[in-house]
C-alpha cells in the first residue's frame, strides 16, 4: 500500500515539475517576444553610421545662421531673430534626421523661396522649401506646411529620397524639375548657393 502511495506522490512530483518546466519554457519565450518588440526602444541611443556626426551638423551652425541672415540683408528682407533661430534649428534637424548636408538643404532653402517661410508659387508650392500642397498628406508632420518645422522638414524628406534614388546631382535637380530635368541651371544654382553658405562661417 505505501508502495504504491509512494509511486503516486513520485508520478504527482513527475508531473508538477513537467508542468513548471513548460511553464518556465513559456515565460522565457515571453520575455524573449518583449526583447524582440522593445529593441528599437533598447537601441534608440545608438548612433547611426549612415547620418552624418552630431559634430559635424552642430559645426555648420554659424555658417547656416550666417549666410541665412547674410541673404536676407541682400535681398532687403528680414525674419525676427527668433524666426532666424527657428529656421537655422529646423535645418540642423531635418538636415541630421535625414542624412542630408546642412549646407546643402540651406542652400535650397535660399534658392526655392529666398528664405521667406510666407513664400508661395504661382504652382502652389509653399513655404521656405517650395513644398506642394499634396506632400502634407503623404508625410506625418507636427504642423501645416506653412509651420517652418514641417516645412523644412518636408522639403528635407523629398530631397533626400531624391537623392538616395537618383543620386546627389539628378536629385538636386528633380527636387526642382520632377521627372523631366531640363538643363542644368537650378543645379549650378544651388551648388553656388552652398558654396556661399560654406563661406559664410568665416563672415
Amino acid at each position: 500500500m505505501s508502495e504504491s502511495v509512494d509511486r503516486e506522490e513520485v508520478a504527482s512530483v513527475g508531473a508538477m515539475t513537467a508542468r513548471a518546466r513548460r511553464l518556465a519554457t513559456w515565460v522565457v519565450m515571453a520575455f524573449a517576444v518583449l526583447l524582440v518588440i522593445d529593441a528599437p526602444l533598447l537601441t534608440s541611443g545608438v548612433e547611426d553610421p549612415s547620418l552624418p556626426a552630431q559634430d559635424a551638423i552642430e559645426a555648420a551652425r554659424p555658417a547656416v545662421a550666417a549666410a541665412l541672415l547674410e541673404h536676407l540683408r541682400g535681398r532687403h528682407s528680414s525674419l525676427s531673430l527668433e524666426e532666424r533661430n527657428r529656421v537655422t534649428e529646423a535645418v540642423l534637424r531635418s538636415s541630421r534626421r535625414y542624412g542630408l548636408d546642412p549646407y546643402l538643404v540651406t542652400a535650397v532653402l535660399l534658392v526655392e523661396s529666398d528664405a521667406r517661410p510666407w513664400a508661395e508659387s504661382s504652382m502652389g508650392a509653399i513655404g521656405l522649401m517650395q513644398v506642394m500642397p499634396y506632400w502634407a498628406e503623404r508625410l506625418p508632420l507636427a504642423g501645416n506646411l506653412a509651420t517652418i518645422e514641417s516645412n523644412v522638414e518636408a522639403g528635407c524628406f523629398i530631397l533626400a529620397d531624391n537623392i538616395r534614388r537618383l543620386g546627389e546631382a539628378k536629385g538636386i535637380s528633380t527636387y526642382f524639375w520632377g521627372r523631366q530635368i531640363r538643363g542644368v541651371a537650378y543645379l549650378e544654382k544651388v551648388e553656388k548657393a552652398r558654396a556661399r553658405v560654406r563661406d559664410a562661417k568665416s563672415s
